[in-house]
């Protein structure tokens, strides 16, 4: 098991949404896609606090709206069924019908509340559920036949190249307390939140409204701060599950340890956010983008997710070309007034542009680190003391071939 250490906070990357205390998941394959598992699911043992952040775009999903219609009555829910292959979305009332004879059907499996199981779709959009094969496979599935982590992962999946999924644990009140998670998304991915699905559980007992609060700034600062191909999606959502198992004092804003216990919430949504970034549909080079000295963090934010979104930024990247007239041009048209003499670039440890002109470099070397999996460009605005970091990818030939394809 691999662990990393940071303050009182340990890192199990190995781990995910089944560490925490009480959760089980499992997929299974029930035909929705030829051949790869493809209906997966989260079951906790008890009830769970949940809290939600979900697609801005105003075609939204019909597994959407019936979870947060579902998740409006209690703010609870015990399970997550999510499908992929198909997105259930633009389907219109068969659709809404169809994620609600879905959500029952695994609720009386369980025998639990209707609306204590949330239910999302992934894939493609326009086409109706093929509910035959989808209900056959919820009444196939068997929590100790199919249970197991990497079944769920692999069930959720669409282009994706690989799962993504991460772990922490923490001491809070002299209890252990896990937060895991899981996540999907290589395209269609710029999140106003979200453009992805994101799965989080932890044992915590913690307080809802403090837990959305949380979740919602946290999500600026990861899940809202990624981009890969500038499109939101109709689906897509982030859900944290808390069953309080772990027996610790209810957190809230006002316990000692709130901050930790945030921290822990926001590394596992970084590092999910990071993953996706990372998998961009045919990218080779994971981006980051660090912007300092804005004059607010909104600034700094607004910058950042410019220069991560274009695309001659990207395909630059991509071609290894240290091309920092993309870089400042992306800064000049974000919006944010900025002065241009005072700005500094640089790519990782070279610095490429300052004071309103060129720096001396030598290309070569900068070409020769741009051929790492992992490139970093920084921007000092010098107008302030706030800062943003966003993540992205490179764009290249393979994003086309597997968007113009994506149907067949």
């Amino acid at each position: 098991m691999q662990a990393t250490f940071s303050q009182k906070i340990v890192v199990l990357e190995e781990e995910g949404v089944t560490l925490a205390q009480g959760f089980k998941a499992g997929g299974i394959h029930c035909g929705v896609k030829r051949k790869r598992l493809d209906l997966g699911y989260i079951v906790s043992e008890v009830p769970a606090l949940v809290a939600g952040v979900y697609t801005t775009n105003i075609f939204q999903a019909a597994p959407l709206l019936v979870t947060q219609e579902s998740i409006a009555k209690e703010n609870k829910i015990q399970a997550i069924l999510v499908n992929s292959g198909n997105a259930n979305a633009c389907t219109g009332e068969q659709g809404l019908k169809d994620a609600y004879a879905m959500q029952k059907q695994f609720a009386v499996q369980l025998g639990v509340k209707d609306h204590h199981v949330a239910v999302t779709s992934t894939g493609v959009i326009g086409e109706l559920l093929p509910m035959d094969k989808i209900q056959a496979g919820i009444s196939e599935i068997l929590l100790d036949e199919y249970e197991a982590q990497d079944n769920f992962l692999q069930a959720i999946l669409t282009t994706d190249t690989c799962v993504k999924h991460t772990a922490v644990q923490l001491q809070i009140d002299g209890k252990t307390i896990s937060i895991g998670g899981a996540a999907k998304g290589s395209g269609m991915i710029h999140p106003n939140m979200a453009t992805m699905l994101g799965f989080v559980t932890t044992d915590a007992n913690v307080a809802h409204e403090d837990l959305l609060t949380a979740l919602r700034d946290i999500t600026n600062q990861t899940f809202n701060m990624i981009t890969v191909d500038g499109d939101t999606s109709t689906n897509d959502m982030v859900l944290v599950m808390a069953n309080g198992l772990a027996g610790n004092d209810q957190l809230t804003k006002d316990h000692p340890e709130w901050d930790t216990f945030v921290s822990g919430l926001k590394m596992v949504s970084e590092s999910l956010a990071k993953k996706i970034a990372r998998d961009g549909e045919g990218a080779t080079k994971l981006v980051e983008v660090e912007v300092n000295g804005a004059f607010s963090k909104e600034a700094a934010t607004v910058v950042g997710k410019s220069i991560i979104s274009s695309n001659l930024v990207k395909t630059a990247i991509y071609g290894t070309d240290p091309n920092w007239g993309r870089i400042v041009t992306a800064a000049g048209y974000s919006g944010v007034p900025i002065e241009p003499n005072k700005i500094q670039v640089a790519i990782g440890p070279y610095k490429v542009f300052e004071n309103g002109m060129p720096s001396v470099f030598v290309e070569e070397e900068v070409k020769k680190y741009m051929e790492s999996d992992n490139v970093k460009i920084s921007v000092e605005l010098n107008q302030g003391d706030f800062s943003a970091t966003a993540w992205g990818c490179d764009l290249t030939y393979d994003y086309v071939k597997i968007n113009a394809s994506y149907r067949t």
